[in-house]
């Protein structure tokens, strides 16, 4: 089946092989093909590694980039002979070297992203994001890495190159996605586990990496400005706020109603009369979060999980 056919296949419910609940190894591997239809971006890396991205250094590689004198010291077999002969005088090509690229990601589940009012939850199109983003990422040859975040615990997934970047970052999103579907509403809170997940990832990234944030931005706290600060003066830093239609007030509701809902580890119930208060809150904790992405003037997309990721590619660039 064709990358179009396979995205078309479920254009008009859920995503190939998601049931909008859990996460499985299917449908993770199927966000290939969301990856390969993806808008292609151009981006430079700044880090001394070799690979797929194209650097401001000139030196020894596969796209040309200008001719000059030849000085004592270069590669005999980089001399451009027709030029030579032409001038008089020996010149050398000169071709842009080729960058490897560390690509990390900082993957936010917490307990608020288990939460879907009409297609998946929150916490399934964070990983569905994630994952295309990761097969994006090892398809220019960039090495692949993630720092999964939520209440319990942190996973550090080192950068892998090929194959081994996007399987270990499928198999750490299925079993961190699993384990807090088990507990939503019970177990241990950390109220920081955000913050400290920034502090670990300004520490471990890389000068030169393309860090992408992928969250609800419910726990972005103001503490967490400083570490992301300095990850921004040596990285490329993107985000992606995750919402969903209720929490947008997007989704049509009759004029009366009665609604269960359970947000993170909170059972409410919304009446015609306390939904608007409480999007209030979601929509001003949306603002928040977009303001300090602004203030460290990181470009912020909004991905909506109420729809298919194949029907949002145009933010994914």
């Amino acid at each position: 089946m064709s990358d179009t056919a396979r995205l078309s296949a479920s254009a008009d419910g859920l995503p190939l092989f998601a049931d909008g609940m859990h996460l499985t190894e299917q449908e993770l591997l199927a966000c290939q093909n969301i990856a390969r239809a993806m808008p292609e971006r151009y981006s430079r890396a700044r880090a001394n590694l070799a690979g797929h991205r194209s650097s401001l250094i000139k030196g020894r590689g596969m796209e040309f980039a200008e001719v000059r004198h030849y000085q004592q010291g270069d590669d005999v077999r980089t001399i451009d002979w027709r030029v030579t002969a032409r001038t008089g005088k020996t010149h050398t090509k000169l071709f842009v070297e080729e960058r490897e690229r560390p690509i990390l990601l900082l993957i936010d589940l917490s307990q608020s992203l288990y939460f879907g009012s009409s297609l998946l939850l929150q916490s399934v199109q964070a990983g569905h994001l994630a994952t295309t983003l990761g097969w994006n990422a090892i398809n220019h040859g960039d090495r692949l890495g993630a720092l999964i975040a939520c209440e319990s615990e942190h996973l550090e997934l080192k950068p892998r190159s090929r194959r081994q970047g996007i399987l270990q970052l499928i198999s750490g999103l299925r079993r961190v996605h699993e384990n807090q579907l088990n507990h939503v509403g019970s177990g241990q809170r950390d109220p920081d586990h955000i913050l400290r997940a920034c502090q670990r990832l300004q520490r471990i990234a890389k000068p030169g990496s393309l860090v992408w944030i992928v969250t609800d931005g419910n726990h972005f706290s103001p503490q967490c400005i400083a570490p992301l600060t300095e990850l921004k003066r040596h990285c490329d830093v993107g985000a992606y706020l995750i919402t969903d239609p209720l929490r947008q007030g997007t989704l049509p509701l009759p004029h009366n109603f009665s609604l269960p809902v359970r947000d993170g580890n909170e059972d409410l119930v919304l009446t015609r009369h306390s939904y608007q208060a409480w999007l209030d809150i979601q929509l001003r904790q949306q603002r928040d979060f977009i303001a300090m992405m602004q203030k460290l003037r990181v470009r912020t997309q909004l991905i909506d999980a109420g729809a298919p990721l194949a029907h949002q590619l145009e933010l994914l660039r």
